[in-house]
C-alpha cells in the first residue's frame, strides 16, 4: 500500500504577525491583521518541501476575538484533523487572546494530532520581525514525531494550552507556562521534548454542542481589589448574566462586600467561580470556602471553562 503524503494545514486568523506599519522601526503603532496567510508563509524560513494547505479563517486583531470565530476555528481544525493525509494544524493568531483560544481549542478538540498556535510581538514590517521564525518553529513542532494536543509555540518554547499565559506586554518571549515547565523547545528547526505532550481525549459531544449552539452563555469577569464593592455584581446579575468569574486576590480571597454580592448572585442562579489574579499558584481549596474555586485556571481560562460547562448543560 502506498503511504499517504502528510501535509500541514495552516489557518490564519490575523493578529500582529500579520500586522503592518508605515515604518520598519514602528513596533507599537501598527495595524494588525493586514497580511494574508499566504504572505506570512512566504516570509517564514525553511518551509521548502513541506506539503502545506493554507486557509484564512478570519482576519482580526485578537483583542476582538469572539465565540463565533472560536466555533469556526474549532470546526475547521476538526475537519482537517479528521483527514488521514493531515499530520497537524498550525494557527497564526494575535497574542492578546491567544491563551484563551488555545484553551478553548484544547477543551473542544483534545486532538491526537498537534494543533500548534503561534504569533508575533512585532508586525511583519518590522526591521527584525519575530513572526517568520515563530511560524517556522510552529511548523517544526507540527511535524515533530509524537507531537499531539494544543500547544503554543513562541520564542523557541512550546507551552501546553492548559498552562500558557501571556506574561509580558511587549517582550519577544511574552509567554510562559506558569508553575509548569514548557513541553518542548525549538532551536535551529530541531524540537527537543522536555515534558509531556497534552493528552488526547474523546470530546466529540462537546464539539457537537459548540457546532449547534444558536447562542452563547454570557459569562463576565470581575476583580477583587482594595475597596472592592458589590455594585458591579448586582448590575451584572440584573442584566441576566449566566455566570461570573471573580479574579480574587491571593488564594481567591474576596472583600466582604464583593463576596456577599457574589453569594447573593449565586443564590439567584448565576454560576460563580473564584480564580486568582496572581500570575502563579491558582486557587487551592480549604474548608472555609464559601464559593467554588477555579483550581489552577486563570480568570480568563476559568471563563472559557464556564462557557463550555453552561453550553453543555443547556
Amino acid at each position: 500500500m502506498q503511504a499517504v503524503a502528510q501535509k500541514i494545514v495552516v489557518l490564519g486568523t490575523g493578529g500582529t504577525i500579520a500586522g503592518t506599519a508605515d515604518s520598519a522601526q514602528d513596533t507599537l503603532g501598527y495595524t494588525a491583521a493586514q497580511l494574508g496567510i499566504g504572505e506570512l508563509l512566504a516570509q517564514a524560513p525553511g518551509l521548502q518541501g513541506i506539503g502545506i494547505v493554507a486557509e484564512q479563517v478570519s482576519q482580526i486583531d485578537s483583542k476582538d476575538m469572539d465565540c463565533d470565530i472560536w466555533r469556526q476555528l474549532a470546526l475547521r481544525c476538526a475537519f482537517w484533523l479528521a483527514r488521514d493525509d493531515i499530520q497537524g494544524v498550525v494557527i497564526t493568531h494575535g497574542t492578546d487572546t491567544m491563551e484563551e483560544t488555545a484553551y478553548f481549542l484544547d477543551r473542544v478538540l483534545a486532538p491526537a494530532k498537534p494543533v500548534v498556535m503561534t504569533g508575533a510581538m512585532r508586525p511583519a514590517t518590522a526591521e527584525r520581525p519575530d513572526g517568520p521564525r515563530n511560524l517556522a518553529d510552529a511548523m517544526a513542532v507540527a511535524l515533530a514525531p509524537g507531537a499531539q494536543g494544543v500547544v503554543v509555540v513562541f520564542a523557541g518554547q512550546v507551552h501546553a494550552a492548559l498552562h500558557v499565559a501571556k506574561v509580558h506586554s511587549h517582550r519577544l518571549d511574552a509567554f510562559d507556562s506558569g508553575d509548569q515547565a514548557p513541553v518542548a523547545r525549538v532551536a535551529g528547526g530541531m524540537v527537543s521534548v522536555t515534558g509531556a505532550w497534552p493528552a488526547s481525549a474523546d470530546v466529540q459531544a462537546v464539539l457537537a454542542k459548540v457546532e449547534r449552539a444558536s447562542s452563547w452563555p454570557r459569562v463576565e469577569i470581575v476583580m477583587n481589589y482594595a475597596g472592592a464593592g458589590g455594585d458591579i455584581v448586582r448590575l451584572l446579575a440584573a442584566a441576566g448574566v449566566d455566570g461570573i468569574v471573580v479574579a480574587g486576590t491571593g488564594n481567591g480571597t474576596l472583600a466582604a462586600p464583593l463576596e456577599a454580592a457574589l453569594v447573593a448572585a449565586g443564590r439567584s442562579g448565576v454560576r460563580i467561580v473564584r480564580a486568582s489574579r496572581c500570575a502563579y499558584g491558582g486557587v487551592l481549596p480549604h474548608g472555609g470556602d464559601v464559593l467554588p474555586g477555579a483550581g489552577g485556571l486563570s480568570a480568563v481560562k476559568a471563563r472559557v471553562a464556564m462557557l463550555l460547562e453552561l453550553l453543555e448543560a443547556a
